[in-house]
């Protein structure tokens, strides 16, 4: 483990997961403020921190949760645009992007997350904005619209929230309107042509109702570049609008609101990281065309990637919905009913061999989500209030299809043809003459057939021939090159799952003495879920060797030798095997109780003592890959819709806690926690498609501190560390007592933050924060072998790193108009961000690279 020693040791006493800035004090500040620019000489961090996602507006240190607030002004300075960036200020949460922002992206909660670029599967991590929940983590990626505060909530939540999750929920509350006529606009400008503009308006229209709009644009260009043209990949190209409008009298309120959001950009690069033994042969067919199969140096720092000619990583989003919440005060009774509606479509181009060969690809692979959701709820207050309950109802509406569309590229069967010769012929020379292939695609090669009937090179030649001898006509199917599969591939693999989601809720808090509190939750969830699959591929190659094709003997021969499984394969390739054709339906239905018990002791008015035990539970589904599929051509019992199903996921959570509160100038909590997890989800790419592996149990565990210190009213200081031992506990798993992916056992964050006024009119604002990482493994199965990199580190594993960030500016006229110099990742640090087995490519290793430094200007104003 490296990992800064001083910052963990000087820190160690005061430490915490980075708590948040403080916010406003009641949720009727927040109604009557304009809230449209942040005040960075106002002591905005001097009031109590208050905590929303209970449903009960509750200051944080009275709050028997694990649970940490990060206010919109903190976002601000830490230069956060989307969710994935919260990471850098709350060291028990990790986000990681892989093959797809999308789809690809993955939160998780002390070590608990969902993997895998699949939407398939459920997120561990809810995320819910203003009370709605968002189903998977893309949904959440589009630009931030002005944010009030970020709560995430750790551990397993589904007693206070519409939808249930596993390992823990982030809420966002956005800026609302108000009933003060203002407005902001902001311009921000920096390196790799990053531009970003954000405007809005807000105001009332009566007495009763206000209305706000805000709108964002932001385009920056690529960080890793093609070598084989041009082109840059993983640019920002996107742009939102967002409407509201709120009503409001003695007893009632209504929020309305509408978004729109937009991308159209290319991501996700990956870089090689190590050579494997096929490495010459996508060297030699990438240059028969002029171009590079892979950047020589292997190094990720330089982001270098080779992509095939005229094929894309475009990624086109479209996203919009509607929600309206209602709020009614009956007298000491209140209702709140949600209602949302959100439309998700994703469309992607990539290039699947992740080389300048051409070997397959995707071309307009779609996702699309449509969800509809309601929540109700009645909460009050009873026995002199002794006690605060809380009941509710959830139903969840959706539909989720994908089309997968995997095509064979203008190389496929040179590719094979030239690994085979490359098996057959002598090793210091893949590509003599001697050497043997399939489809007959490299001139001057013989056929495949006169391998296994030559006895001078296969031992069980005599078999071959016999077999050859005693079924007429076969002799010509070893004579005879498999049909070409150039231009082949999926015509639309189209999986449909609907998901309908149904949950009865409690939450009480039980006042048993004026020290001594009792908090109890309850939650029925019944699921149901059904698949219909139209998978149809066409792969001539593949057909040609399965029972009944033109070839079928000649498979059953290839079948026969173990030693040429690799190039089978190669031709059947899971993700294309035709043997998986057909119509595909199947349903399953659930039903758990989950709940929380959780006992809190107000030692003094300043220090809360408290611990409890939640029960959490994520549904299972359906894994939506024809990889997934058992073959009959390789020994498996043939496709069956259980392959592709997998189970819940359930976890007993123990929590106790420790929250002080003393003064304003010092706060400081810790939380200890042990997690349980049985049928864990874990979604791994082995090398050609995603499979789905549910372990009997994962332990979670570990120790979270946070500390804000404020000496003065215009300066603080927030610090946060994690301890996580997050480990398989499963003997039939391969990496069974090993550290869970992208965990590192020690994080560590930091901000600090002054405002000071320089005259009466003038005022500054110097932030840094800064995130301190252990060693952690990049890639979903730590046990495979994986040669060192250029350097002789190992390719895929992160050695500690910290990432730093600053921002100084100047604001004038009482904040009403500020400019801003910001640099994020100020030492250009360089880490995996995952990291993955090349598809067909053995040996070779890959990784989807972190971003550079990036620095600019923000000039805003506001009235």
């Amino acid at each position: 483990m490296r990992i800064v020693h001083g910052l963990l040791a000087s820190a160690a006493f005061i430490v915490a997961p980075a708590a948040a800035f403080a916010q406003d004090t009641a949720q009727e500040q927040q109604e009557d403020t304009v809230g449209v620019a942040p005040d960075a000489g106002a002591d905005s961090y001097g009031d109590d921190i208050i905590v929303t996602a209970t449903r009960r507006n509750q200051i944080a240190q009275d709050v028997p949760i694990a649970v940490t607030v990060v206010g919109g002004e903190q976002l601000e300075n830490a230069g956060v645009v989307d969710i994935r960036g919260v990471r850098q200020l709350t060291p028990s949460l990790q986000a990681t992007t892989g093959q797809s922002s999308a789809t690809g992206v993955v939160l998780s909660i002390r070590g608990i997350g969902t993997a895998g670029d699949n939407p398939g599967f459920e997120p561990a991590v809810g995320v819910f904005v203003d009370g709605v929940f968002r189903a998977r983590a893309g949904l959440a990626l589009a630009e931030l619209p002005p944010v009030d505060r970020v709560e995430v909530l750790r551990g397993p939540q589904g007693t206070l929230f519409g939808r249930n999750t596993s390992a823990g929920a982030l809420s966002i509350t956005t800026k609302g309107p108000a009933f003060t006529l203002g407005g902001y606009g902001e311009v921000t400008y920096g390196n790799y042509d990053n531009i970003e503009v954000k405007a809005g308006v807000t105001g009332p229209i009566s007495q009763t109702f206000a209305v706000r709009l805000d709108g964002g644009y932001h385009k920056r260009d690529g960080y890793i570049q093609d070598v084989n043209s041009d082109r840059s990949i993983n640019n920002l190209d996107r742009y939102f609008v967002r409407a509201q409008g709120l009503y409001e009298n003695e007893n009632l309120s209504v929020r309305l609101i509408g978004d729109y959001y937009k991308t159209d950009e290319n991501c996700c690069g990956a870089i090689q990281v190590t050579n494997g033994q096929t490495t010459p042969a996508v060297q030699f067919l990438a240059s028969l065309g002029g171009n590079v199969g892979y950047p020589t140096d292997l190094d990720p720092s330089k982001r270098r990637m080779a992509i095939s000619p005229n094929r894309a990583f475009t990624e086109k989003v479209e996203e919009y919905g509607a929600s309206g919440e209602i709020n009614y005060d009956f007298g000491g009774v209140k209702l709140t009913s949600i209602t949302a509606y959100r439309d998700w479509k994703a469309l992607r181009d990539q290039d699947i061999d992740f080389s300048g060969l051409d070997r397959a690809y995707r071309e307009d692979y779609k996702t699309t989500l449509r969800d509809i959701t309601q929540e109700i709820r009645l909460q009050g207050k009873a026995l002199n209030d002794r006690l605060d309950w809380l009941v509710g109802g959830f139903y969840l509406n959706e539909k989720m299809t994908l089309r997968d569309t995997i095509r064979f590229g203008t190389q496929a069967d040179q590719y094979v043809d030239a690994l085979l010769a490359g098996a057959t012929a002598n090793p210091a020379n893949p590509f003599a003459p001697n050497g043997y292939s399939l489809f007959g695609s490299l001139p001057g090669r013989p056929f495949f057939g006169t391998y296994l009937t030559n006895p001078f090179v296969n031992p069980s030649a005599a078999l071959v021939n016999g077999l050859i001898a005693s079924i007429p006509g076969s002799a010509a199917q070893f004579a005879t090159p498999l049909p070409s599969n150039v231009g082949a591939g999926q015509n639309n693999d189209d999986y449909t799952v609907d998901t309908n989601a149904f949950a009865i809720f409690t939450h009480n808090i039980v006042q048993l003495t004026d020290q001594l509190s009792l908090t109890l939750g309850l939650r029925f969830n019944h699921e149901t879920k059904s698949i219909n699959a139209n998978l149809n591929a066409v792969n001539p190659g593949c057909s040609a060797l399965l029972p009944g094709g033109s070839s079928s003997v000649f498979g059953a021969v290839l079948a026969s030798q173990p030693s040429l499984d690799g190039i089978r394969l190669l031709i059947c390739n899971p993700t294309v095997n035709p043997e998986f054709n057909g119509v595909y339906n199947g349903d399953r239905s659930e039903n758990e109780f989950t709940g929380t018990a959780k006992l809190a002791f107000k030692i003094t008015p300043d220090v809360l003592l408290y611990g409890g035990y939640d029960r959490g539970f994520k549904s299972g589904g359906y894994n939506l890959d024809r990889g997934t599929f058992d073959s009959a051509y390789f020994g498996g019992n043939g496709a069956q819709i259980s392959d592709l199903e997998f189970g819940a996921e359930k976890v007993n959570a123990y929590e106790i806690g420790l929250k002080t509160n003393f003064s304003r100038a010092f706060t400081f909590n810790v939380t200890g926690f042990y997690q349980d997890f049985s049928g864990y989800q874990s979604l791994r790419f082995e090398g050609s498609s995603f499979v789905v592996r549910q372990f009997k149990e994962v332990i979670s565990k570990g120790v979270e501190l946070e500390s804000i210190i404020r000496p003065v009213s215009n300066f603080i200081v927030q610090l946060g560390y994690t301890y996580l031992d997050a480990k398989i506990n499963d003997p039939l798993a391969p990496d069974n007592g090993q550290q869970l992916t992208n965990q590192p056992r020690h994080v560590l964050t930091g901000g600090l933050t002054w405002t000071p006024r320089l005259t009466d009119s003038v005022g500054a604002l110097v932030h840094v924060d800064f995130r301190q990482n252990s060693d952690s493994n990049t890639i979903n199965d730590p046990t495979i072998p994986i040669p060192g990199n250029a350097l002789g580190a190992p390719a895929t594993t992160n050695d500690g790193y910290g990432i730093a960030n600053a921002r100084v500016g100047l604001n004038f006229a009482d904040n009403r108009f500020g400019v801003e110099a910001f640099v994020e990742n100020i030492f250009n640090t360089y880490y995996n961000i995952t990291s993955f087995p090349v598809p067909e490519q053995t040996g070779t290793f890959a990784v989807y690279p972190s971003p550079p430094r990036f620095y600019g200007i923000k000039v805003r104003a506001s009235f």
